[in-house]
C-alpha cells in the first residue's frame, strides 16, 4: 500500500487547518503497516496558480512543514517533501497534457469555482493543475488517495488520464489509485459566527486559534467565544439550530479525541459558563505541546527545511523509475 497527499502551504496555521488536515495525516501515519508507504508532500506548485508573493510562499512552506513536524508527522516513517524539490511532478506533467483531453477538464468544477467570472483573466495553471494532481499520484504508482467530497472528481481524472495512456502505449506504467475513505473530518467554524468556516481571512482574530498561540490566549479565544444562553442538550440533533454551540462541541469532541455524543453525555444540563473552561484545558492540552515544538523548529529553519530536502531525496528515488517509463513508452528515452 502506498499514499500519497498533498496539501497547500499556508501560513497563520490555525486550529481548522490541523483538525480539518494535519491531524488526519499524522492518524493516516499511524494507521500504516509495516512495508506499506506514506509520502506527503508540500504543493508549492499548486500555489502558483494565483498570484503570490514569492517570500510569503517560501516562509508558508516552512512554516507547514514545521506544523506537520511538530503535530507528530515522523520523518523515520513517512516521507515528507515539498513538491517543487521534485522535478518528476512538473515532467510528468508535460508528458500527461499529451493525454489529458480539454473536455475532461472543462468538466472540472473547482476551475469555474475559482475563476468565477474572471475566466478569461485566469491563468492556465488554475484550468490545468489537475494534471499536476494526476502527476502527483501517479509518478509514484500511487495505490490510495485520501479523498474529500471536493476531490473526488480529481482522482477520477488521474484514473482516466492513467488508463489512457496506459492503452495508447500499450504499457502498464501507472497503477490506478484507489480513494482513501477515512473518518470524515470535522468542520471547524469561527468562534465568531457558527455559520463561517474558520479562515485565516477572517478580520477578527477572535474568530480563530492559531497553532502558535500561548494558553492563556487559546483561552481567553474561548471564553469569549460566540455562543447562546440555553444548556447544552442531551443530542446533537437538538444543536441542529445552535450554530456556535454545536461548534464548540464539536471542537472538544475532536480535540479530545471522542464523539460529540460522548461531549453531550457528559456535559449534558451545563451552561457555557461551565462548559468553557473546560473546553480551554482540552485545548490546551492539545495545543500546548504541538505549539511548543513547532516554535522551536520555526527558531531553527535550516534544519526544517533540511529535513524537507531529505524527504526530497527519498521522494526523488521513488519517483524516477515511473518517469522514466513514461519517457520510455513515448519515445522519449533515446
Amino acid at each position: 500500500m502506498r499514499v500519497v497527499s498533498g496539501i497547500q502551504p499556508t501560513g497563520n496555521l490555525h486550529l481548522g487547518n490541523y483538525l480539518g488536515a494535519i491531524k488526519q495525516w499524522v492518524a493516516m501515519q499511524d494507521s500504516m503497516k509495516e512495508g506499506d508507504d506514506c509520502l506527503f508532500f508540500l504543493a508549492d506548485l499548486h500555489a502558483l496558480t494565483v498570484a503570490i508573493d514569492p517570500k510569503e510562499l517560501a516562509n508558508n512552506t516552512i512554516e507547514m512543514a514545521a506544523a506537520l513536524l511538530a503535530a507528530g508527522i515522523d520523518p523515520a516513517r513517512s516521507i515528507l517533501f515539498n513538491q517543487a524539490r521534485v522535478p518528476a511532478h512538473s515532467e510528468l506533467t508535460w508528458i500527461l497534457n499529451g493525454t489529458a483531453r480539454i473536455g475532461w477538464l472543462n468538466r472540472m468544477t473547482q476551475f469555474k469555482d475559482k475563476a468565477g467570472k474572471n475566466r478569461e483573466g485566469a491563468s492556465i495553471g488554475l484550468y490545468a493543475y489537475p494534471v499536476l494532481m494526476a502527476a502527483d499520484v501517479l509518478v509514484y504508482r500511487t495505490t490510495h488517495v485520501p479523498v474529500g467530497e471536493d476531490q473526488k472528481q480529481h482522482l477520477e481524472l488521474a484514473r482516466d488520464i492513467a488508463t489512457k495512456f496506459n492503452t495508447d502505449f500499450g504499457s502498464e506504467v501507472f497503477v490506478l489509485p484507489e480513494p482513501l475513505v477515512s473518518k470524515a473530518a470535522p468542520r471547524i467554524m469561527s468562534l465568531r459566527d457558527g455559520s463561517a468556516k474558520m479562515s485565516k481571512s477572517d478580520p477578527s482574530e477572535a474568530s480563530r486559534i492559531h497553532l502558535t498561540d500561548s494558553d492563556d490566549a487559546i483561552a481567553q479565544k474561548l471564553r469569549k467565544a460566540k455562543t447562546d444562553p440555553a444548556e447544552l442538550p442531551a443530542t446533537m440533533a437538538e444543536l441542529a439550530d445552535r450554530p456556535e454551540a454545536r461548534n464548540l462541541v464539536t471542537i472538544y469532541a475532536a480535540l479530545a479525541g471522542t464523539t460529540p455524543a460522548d461531549v453531550l453525555a457528559e456535559h449534558q444540563g451545563k451552561g457555557f459558563g461551565q462548559f468553557k473552561p473546560v473546553l480551554a484545558d482540552v485545548a490546551i492540552a492539545a495545543l500546548g505541546p504541538i505549539r511548543d515544538r513547532m516554535v522551536a523548529l520555526l527558531n531553527d529553519r535550516t534544519a526544517v527545511a533540511q529535513a524537507l530536502e531529505a524527504g526530497a531525496e527519498k521522494a526523488r528515488a521513488l519517483a524516477a523509475p515511473t518517469l522514466r517509463a513514461a519517457q520510455d513508452a513515448v519515445g522519449l528515452q533515446i
